[in-house]
């Protein structure tokens, strides 16, 4: 595993168990929230993409265009982090 992908994967895991990151996609339509494409870790999205029909279904790290729901202002600190799908 490349450096930077276990970097991203240990950010990612840190807001998850900071109780920062969720997989309740109401949350992405939350004001608060903001959708953060790019940096979702294998099964662990909070929406559909182009290639998968539900959350949770991704089927590899930082998937482009699978997105995780995280405070607003957050996104753009992650490595990778995008708010718009590729």
């Amino acid at each position: 595993m490349k450096v930077s992908t276990q970097l991203i994967t240990a950010a990612v895991l840190a807001l998850s168990t900071a109780g920062l990151v969720t997989v309740n996609t109401a949350q992405a339509d939350d004001p608060e929230f903001e959708k953060c494409y790019g940096v979702a870790a294998k099964g662990k999205n909070d929406c559909q993409t182009a290639t998968s029909s539900c959350a949770g279904t991704t089927k590899q790290d930082r998937q482009t265009d699978a997105f995780i729901a995280v405070p607003k202002g957050t996104c753009s600190k992650i490595a990778g982090g995008s708010l718009t799908a590729k």
